[in-house]
């Protein structure tokens, strides 16, 4: 027996719970812990809400209220979210809660007397109006790097580069919208070169991890660590434990994965057993597992490994780091800021939410990115839940409650077609559990839907509907190895579809399944106990009536403003050089052949000239006689369609339509612009 210590990045507490948030950190866990737990092993999963930091400081004086009132609401609803998609943490705590202040202050003064933590002073933004250093969230202007306005103080989300806040470009303070100024303060940090060569032996010993984990490690570490700051200037937080850090707490990513600890302490407790949790955390033999999405990486595997390598107590380091890619929505990156997110809440007032855990997981983003659509989701519950698993318990119940008053029985001898399904299926849940024990979630479940498919091969192939009227026994052969595979399937599942799998087992009358060990123990008979739809169909009007909540409730991404592409400069000599002049139109017509081209006559002063222009498709020839326009004089002359062209009229061009320059006042034609 292992023992397993899971745990999920924890969740930010400034907002709800959505689906990419699931489909990268949480569900995949979930999965791996019941799985390990059937299995027989020792596993605890533990979690909890990530409760410090500037949002949610900045969102609670938005709101007009303390911190403590924005982290309670949303982790209230990020725990109705969890159990609405039947989650089992053995323990979800938070990080504002004593216990896990009184550590993370323990776990600071543990590197700081080691020598890790030093302190630098350091030049920040200072608002004169709200008196006050402000964290990075604090501030917001343009991007040094690409030009984009809305940066914050720590990264541009339209580019993706780190921003050291002090090189924002036009900032302004997000509480009172005022233009800081820069001023010296001090600041801790963690010294992460000291730690480097400690960090590379033990990470070479992880040749186990994912490769894009591993790579996305090793490239940091190849361009060199640096000291990070630890501390932030915000009145929400860990305070720092040193007599001359008053107003400083800790930032949020030092002492949020100690969380993970604060929540382990904590279920210890709620057991009865207050030390306990130093049978997982202190004993080298505890396989920890953190699951996580792609941008939490150098948190788990560099810093926070770092910061357990350092403490008063031998803490098991990370076993494995099963990072995910991100999942997108509908073609586009998921954007809290705009709402363009399914957010668990209002997913569940509309369906269940073991739907949503197979749609993920059949689709996990476990080695690159995905996408979820509401159209997939249709075809993946209607096409596979329904027609594939659903189909096979309706048929095999239905047939044998007719046929055979609900009962289903083994014969006493099994053909040989019966004997190869069944051992088919059987062979196919030793890949089950590799691809569980593996974190491969994804062929896991559609291995699970291939044994369904075999299940409706075999009764198609032996028709039992014809078999009963002339042999029983044969039709009854088919109940029995569909049953059998149903059997399979609703063990082999059940990491995936809890809900659902106890709702078809309770049709043969079997208790939720517990115990992997279970697929290997054939059932002799089946009575049918009652008959429910496992997986009505979704029709298309619900679904629609999803894609159009989701567009109405989104917001439009302002349009940036286009940049000009500017031609090479010129010098004043050359400007000089145009004669531009007010001409008066005196005819104008349409060339044949040619639907842009207008033939003007124009008149300056006593000279006449023809010209062409291109704007037949925004004026009619007869608007634009006795019009005064600024033509460019001195153009050399050439042939166009046919014609002679002697010289141009000035006109603003925008979507392919055209305005003609016209003087605001009545000025005579021949009069020069300049």
């Amino acid at each position: 027996m292992d023992k397993y210590l899971v745990t999920s990045a924890l969740p930010y507490a400034n907002g709800k719970l959505h689906i990419g948030h699931v489909a990268g950190a949480y569900l995949p866990a979930d999965i791996f812990v019941r799985f390990k737990k059937m299995m027989g092993d020792d596993v605890i999963y533990i979690c909890g809400t990530d409760e410090h930091g500037a949002p949610i400081s900045i969102k609670a004086e938005s709101e007009g209220v303390t911190p403590r009132e924005v982290v309670d609401r949303n982790h209230d609803s990020i725990v109705r979210s969890f159990d609405g998609l039947n989650f089992e943490f053995d323990n979800f705590s938070g990080t504002a809660r004593p216990e896990h202040v009184k550590l993370s202050q323990e776990f600071f003064l543990n590197l700081y007397n080691r020598g890790f933590i030093t302190k630098h002073t350091q030049q920040q933004h200072y608002c004169e109006h709200d008196k006050r250093f402000l964290a990075d969230r604090y501030v917001e202007g343009i991007c040094p790097y690409c030009g984009a306005e809305g940066a914050r103080g720590d990264q541009c989300d339209a580019c993706g580069k780190l921003i050291d806040a002090v090189n924002l470009i036009a900032p302004v303070c997000k509480i009172c919208g005022s233009t800081p100024v820069i001023k010296e303060t001090t600041h801790w940090y963690i010294d992460l070169p000291k730690f480097e060569p400690e960090l590379r032996e033990w990470l070479h010993s992880r040749r186990n991890w994912k490769d894009n984990v591993f790579r996305f490690i090793l490239s940091w570490l190849d361009e060199g660590l640096i000291e990070r700051s630890i501390t932030r200037d915000i009145n929400w937080g860990v305070p720092v434990p040193l007599p001359e850090a008053e107003g400083k707490v800790l930032y949020v990513w030092f002492d949020a994965p100690i969380g993970y600890i604060s929540s382990t302490i904590e279920w210890a407790k709620n057991t009865g057993q207050p030390e306990r949790w130093k049978d997982y955390w202190l004993d080298p033999e505890t396989k920890l597992i953190h699951f996580l999405g792609k941008d939490n990486i150098p948190f788990h595997t560099i810093i926070w490994p770092s910061m357990l390598m350092e403490q008063d107590r031998n803490y098991v380091l990370p076993h494995d780091v099963p990072a995910n890619e991100y999942l997108n929505l509908e073609g586009q990156k998921i954007s809290t800021s705009r709402n363009w997110a399914i957010w668990v809440e209002d997913f569940l007032k509309y369906f269940e939410g073991d739907l949503l855990r197979y749609v993920l997981a059949v689709n996990a983003p476990e080695s690159k990115d995905a996408d979820f659509s509401w159209k997939d989701f249709q075809s993946r519950v209607n096409g596979e839940l329904a027609n594939i698993l659903g189909n096979l318990a309706n048929r095999v119940i239905k047939f044998a409650q007719k046929s055979f008053d609900g009962k289903i029985t083994r014969p006493e001898n099994l053909s040989e077609k019966a004997n190869a399904t069944i051992e088919e299926a059987m062979k196919m849940t030793g890949w089950i559990a590799d691809s569980y024990d593996t974190y491969k979630v994804r062929k896991a479940v559609r291995t699970i839907m291939d044994i369904a498919r075999l299940g409706n091969k075999f009764f198609d192939e032996t028709e039992p509907w014809k078999s009963v009227k002339t042999d029983p026994a044969l039709a009854m052969e088919t109940l029995y190895v569909c049953a059998e595979i149903l059997r399979i399937v609703s063990i082999a599942m059940t990491p995936v579809l809890p809900v659902k799998m106890a709702q078809l087992r309770a049709m043969f009358g079997f208790a939720p399944c517990k115990d992997w060990r279970e697929i290997e123990q054939p059932e002799i008979f089946y009575v049918i106990d009652h008959v429910e739809t496992l997986f009505p169909k979704i029709e298309d009007d619900r679904i629609e009536e999803q894609v159009q909540l989701l567009l109405a409730n989104s917001k439009e991404e302002e349009e940036p403003e286009p940049t000009l592409e500017h031609k090479d400069e010129i010098e004043f000599d050359d400007f000089m050089k145009l004669e531009i002049r007010l001409v008066k139109i005196l005819s104008a017509e349409k060339i044949k052949k040619a639907n842009k081209l207008l033939k003007l006559r124009v008149k300056i002063q006593g000279e006449e000239r023809d010209l062409v222009a291109g704007i037949a498709k925004s004026y009619p020839p007869e608007e634009l006689v006795g019009k005064t326009v600024a033509m460019l004089l001195n153009l050399k002359p050439r042939k166009i369609m046919g014609h002679l062209s002697q010289g141009m009229v000035l006109a603003a061009e925008h979507d392919g339509k055209h305005s003609v320059m016209v003087p605001d006042k009545d000025f005579p034609d021949g009069c020069g612009i300049a």
